[in-house]
């Protein structure tokens, strides 16, 4: 999406717009004191599809600010659209975040499979869409594009265009902010800012897989120099803004809890095509000292913490660093008594990749673990992944499920998801997984 640069063009477009959307506002409220939006429910629904969380935190602040104006808003996750939930509404601002290549995230799957696949008459619809992305991928925003086009080719009428977000650009979610604001008739929003980053530091840094095949990944302890530590949950992310890129945050899985007195990462050192290191990898794991300020922040990941499925069963699956953000959820369940925690985690070589394996081991020796089951990919002739595992374990799976297990994936994008996912649905069947992930409990924090 481009924005006017020259501001006499930028100030028109703004005037032209808020002309349009007053409008539009105009209408509807006399409709609603008509008595023609039904008592009880909301003005506008904000519709949110969220993979890690930043949709449903703008989709919260996008409703505070249409209520601050007077106009009743809601936020709503995408799985929880009823069907036919779109023919019935009027108005709908919509917060899409694309997961991997362009797919729609966890949480729309379904939405996207099944009600994009069919032909509604959305003609008495009204909506904006909020596309988030990385545009370091092929497809871009693709699945913000694609609800886009899907709703305007059922007669769906657009507010206003469509905005691109890349990697959280501040002028694109000013632009939405200031569309919002026009609707709620406010120049009174709530604040929308992130909290501040704090200044940390390293407290320590090892090295996990020394004489690793793969890049170095490191277990990093960190602390804030000053104050105590902030409040977070098992599944909750560190943002780090990199000296060298402080404009586009960098997200990592937190390894521990509070209750451990430091925040932990595990953190891949990443390298270029050119050979220079990552701009967040390389900070934390050589370039910054234990004297450097480590600028950082904790976010909440809602849709990855344990939430209502503390008391189930706990099947944890992943690789690499991944083994962070399952490690902390892991560590909250054997924290709380529970000890019905089942972990398949796939590296590369026992001998230089069997990561955390005295915690690990000793889990498993003390019950806190009831299954501990390791796939190494180089190991022996033939290539063996996580996704082995699943298939391998297939009946054990399909009892755990049974009883209610929840299934938390955590790690790469890369061959690791998709092929658990696929080996999943072999197992579970398609249907039943669909099921588990529209129900919360099948829940995927992969990068």
């Amino acid at each position: 999406m481009m924005f006017p640069t020259d501001p006499v063009r930028w100030g028109s477009a703004l005037a032209l717009s808020g002309a349009y959307l007053a409008m539009c506002l105009a209408i509807w409220r006399a409709r609603a004191a008509r008595g023609q939006v039904a008592t009880g429910e909301a003005d506008w629904l904000v519709v949110y599809a969220s993979q890690t969380g930043s949709a449903e935190y703008l989709a919260a602040r996008t409703a505070d600010t249409l209520n601050t104006g007077g106009v009743s808003a809601r936020a709503v996750c995408m799985s929880d659209l009823p069907p036919g939930a779109l023919a019935g509404s009027g108005r709908v601002l919509f917060i899409a975040s694309t997961y991997g290549e362009g797919d729609a995230p966890d949480t729309a799957a379904r939405f996207a499979g099944e009600t994009m696949g069919t032909a509604p008459d959305l003609s008495q619809l009204h909506y904006a869409v909020l596309a988030l992305g990385d545009s370091s991928y092929a497809n871009y925003c693709g699945f913000g594009r694609a609800l886009d086009a899907w709703l305007a080719a059922h007669g769906a009428t657009p507010l206003f265009e469509r905005i691109d977000v890349d990697r959280g650009n501040a002028d694109a979610l000013a632009a939405w902010q200031h569309h919002i604001g026009r609707l709620a008739g406010t120049a009174d929003a709530p604040d929308w800012e992130a909290p501040a980053y704090g200044e940390w530091r390293i407290l320590e840094r090892e090295l996990l897989n020394p004489g690793s095949a793969g890049a170095p990944l490191y277990r990093i302890a960190l602390a804030p120099v000053e104050g105590a530590l902030p409040a977070w949950e098992a599944g909750d992310l560190a943002q780090l803004s990199a000296p060298l890129d402080p404009e586009h945050p960098r997200e990592y899985s937190i390894a521990s809890l509070p209750s451990e007195g430091r925040l932990e990462l595990m953190v891949r050192l990443q390298r270029r095509e050119d050979g220079s290191l990552g701009a967040g990898s390389g900070w934390l794991c050589e370039g910054a000292t234990l004297e450097d300020a480590i600028r950082l922040r904790v976010r909440a990941h809602q849709r990855f913490r344990l939430n209502g499925n503390a008391a189930r069963p706990f099947i944890a699956i992943g690789n690499g660093s991944g083994l962070a953000g399952l490690r902390a959820l892991l560590k909250s369940r054997i924290d709380a008594g529970k000890g019905d925690n089942w972990l398949l985690f796939g590296e590369r070589n026992a001998a230089h990749d069997s990561l955390l394996r005295d915690e690990l081991q000793g889990w498993l020796d003390d019950g806190c673990l009831a299954r501990l089951d390791l796939a190494f990919s180089r190991d022996g002739s033939a290539q063996r992944y996580v996704q082995h595992l699943v298939h391998e374990h297939a009946n054990a799976l399909r009892s755990w499920v049974e009883e209610g297990a929840a299934i938390y994936v955590c790690g790469s994008l890369q061959g690791m998801a998709g092929g658990v996912h696929d080996a999943l649905g072999d197992v579970l069947g398609a249907e039943q997984l669909d099921a588990l992930a529209a129900e919360g409990c099948y829940r995927r924090d992969v990068y």
